[in-house]
């Protein structure tokens, strides 16, 4: 089958390359000619395990092309994607300028019967803008369904490849038939394919990133009371999650969520519900607890080393919001970094992947350091703050013979502590007693 994919960021680049895997043959377009050129060139913008190969792979064998040119990509294709951004503003809504551009483009593009799908998250009622658009200015008959994507950041190959479910909201048969021959090869598992109407498919994709979120906050407001009565939250969390009617998903304590979407989109379904008269208090409340806790980890190192923090220097693991990615988009980085420095710290900062991201935030404020271990030289503490594998089993008695003194602030609870104990370093986590 023939598609065409509108935006090459990180939902379009992925789903692109993951279609034209399976036999499709696909053109992802931009706007953006720095991109597009990179991208011939085998130059992955994002990091994102796995994607590099396969871009290569299928742009070799000619099932994948790039080009800024869409009325040519979206004029040899039956089925269009729409992959675009979709930014928050500044009282919360969802930016869709990007999306209607798009539906434009694509609306006088077509040559024939056409498939014009929505995967960028969208609020509830977006397709029927989309279609209004494909009605006025389409000279040929367009459908236009919404297919929400469900991506994790490191692990979108695998989401892509083997979903949980793939959504489409469709009210036409023609198009549901062409979108379910067009996904029945990734869900051979026997997943579903759900067909909805277009508004509950978008509201599906909010409905999920938000019930995630309210999840991690939730589980981060136990923690903070384990702390309080001196309760122990792996113990909490393993009893809470042996309920099946519960199960251990995003129940794990930390220094809050962020990334690109769980603060947009719940963000979003708040402002969707207030406009529809709904005061939607519930995600309200998980939004302050996430904010809350990103300076909890900040809190507890003025805690131990006074408010002022002028003279103390700090080692940083961890930048990215969540382990394989290089994505900073509202991670918990950026609040301690900048609170850190505010209180006359200097700061040690390493991440696998994001450290050209954070020289682009923070220029020469912190220094950056390849080596996890590079960064702990002459530190006082050592603060972890995303999970990263390389950072589960590190070489203990060399951390600290590095830092001056052996203390840790793990905000992803990474040690075992009696284990840090046994060891000698004075160890504060997230919802455990410090050692």
């Amino acid at each position: 089958m023939n598609i065409a994919v509108i935006g090459t960021g990180y939902v379009g680049l992925v789903s692109g390359t993951c279609y034209a895997e399976n036999g499709n043959e696909v053109v992802c377009v931009d706007i953006d000619a720095e991109r597009i050129e990179a991208l011939k060139r085998g130059e992955i913008p994002i990091y994102e395990p796995g994607l590099g190969e396969l871009v290569s792979r299928n742009f070799k064998e000619g099932r994948l092309r790039f080009t800024t040119d869409a009325a040519e990509a979206v004029a040899q294709s039956m089925v269009s994607f729409i992959a675009v951004g979709t930014p928050m503003d500044s009282d919360g809504a969802a930016d869709l300028s990007g999306v209607m551009k798009a539906a434009e483009q694509v609306a006088r593009s077509v040559t024939g019967y056409h498939v014009l799908c929505v995967k960028s998250t969208v609020p509830v009622g977006t397709n029927d803008r989309v279609h209004e658009i494909a009605t006025r200015l389409g000279q040929h008959k367009i459908d236009v369904c919404s297919v929400p994507e469900f991506l994790k950041e490191g692990s979108a190959i695998e989401d892509f490849m083997r979903p949980d479910r793939v959504v489409i909201g469709s009210l036409s048969d023609q198009a549901t038939a062409i979108l379910r021959e067009l996904h029945a090869p990734f869900t051979r598992t026997d997943n579903p394919i759900l067909v909805m109407d277009p508004r509950s498919a978008e509201l599906t994709k909010y409905a999920c990133n938000s019930m995630l979120a309210l999840r991690i906050s939730f589980i981060n407001e136990i923690a903070n009371l384990c702390e309080a009565v001196g309760a122990e939250i792996n113990q909490v969390r393993r009893g809470l999650g042996s309920d099946r009617r519960i199960g251990t998903q995003f129940l794990f304590p930390g220094v809050g969520y962020g990334g690109s979407c769980f603060p947009k989109d719940v963000e979003a379904l708040i402002h969707t519900g207030a406009e529809n008269g709904l005061d939607f208090e519930l995600l309200k409340a998980a939004q302050s607890v996430n904010n809350r806790q990103k300076h909890r980890i900040v809190a507890r190192v003025k805690e131990h080393f006074g408010p002022d923090l002028k003279g103390h220097t700090f080692a940083l693991w961890g930048l990215s919001f969540k382990p394989r990615t290089d994505d900073m988009r509202e991670a918990p980085s950026l609040v301690v970094i900048e609170e850190l420095l505010k209180a006359g710290a200097s700061v040690r900062a390493h991440d696998p992947e994001a450290l050209d991201n954070a020289r682009r935030i923070f220029g020469d404020r912190p220094s950056y350091h390849k080596s996890n271990y590079d960064a702990l030289k002459g530190a006082d503490a050592l603060l972890i703050l995303t999970e990263w594998n390389e950072f589960r089993h590190p070489n203990f008695q060399r951390m600290r013979s590095l830092l001056k003194q052996p203390v840790i602030f793990d905000g992803r609870n990474l040690y075992d502590p009696e284990l840090m104990k046994a060891l000698e370093f004075k160890y504060y986590s997230i919802g455990r007693r410090a050692q």
